[in-house]
């Protein structure tokens, strides 16, 4: 198996321990999406795409979640035993939708994400911190000269905003047309 492509979608909220979505491709013909990068005790870790477990409303036949105490539906009480548990005694309450079957998939996996994910929040950083482009016209004498020439450019008037007009001189903005 051949990780050909990573695509990483960083979470806004950076205190999240969500930190990204990733889709991979596997060997240019297979899609995997909605990988989690998660933010752990023990650094990042993937989880792979699931979905959340429902059962139907036994009065109206509508699904709910597992951990719904009512219906969505008409209101009526679920039982509150229908949550299977692992071994471990842990409430299932989602399926994997993919998920590899060996650790040493498992390891290719999170490792190519994981690098990808630390590879975007990188180039992030770095535009953060990038200087604007404008910020060198304004820097100095340099940006204020022609390079070939070292003639000085024709200062160009800034445009003045429409608030800024007095009332009634500027036709569009007293006609009401934008």
């Amino acid at each position: 198996m051949n990780i050909t492509e990573a695509k990483v979608k960083l979470v806004s909220d950076k205190a999240d321990k969500l930190k990204a979505f990733c889709s991979i491709t596997i060997d240019g013909e297979f899609v995997v999406r909605d990988i989690k990068v998660i933010e752990g005790p023990g650094g990042y870790f993937v989880a792979m795409p699931s979905r959340k477990l429902t059962d139907r409303c036994p009065s109206c036949g509508t699904k709910n979640h597992l951990r719904a105490a009512y219906c969505n539906d008409c209101g009526g009480s679920l039982r509150p035993d229908r949550v299977t548990h692992d071994e471990d005694g842990r409430a299932k309450l989602h399926a994997d939708i993919a998920h590899p079957i060996n650790s040493g998939c498992r390891d290719k996996i999170q490792r190519r994400v994981v690098e990808a994910y630390k590879a975007e929040i990188g180039t992030e950083r770095k535009t953060e911190h990038a200087p604007h482009a404008d910020s060198a016209a304004t820097a100095g004498s340099e940006a204020d000269t022609d390079d070939e020439s070292g003639v000085e450019s024709p200062a160009v008037p800034e445009p003045v905003p429409p608030s800024a007009e007095p009332a009634g001189e500027s036709g569009a903005f007293t006609q009401g047309i934008y």
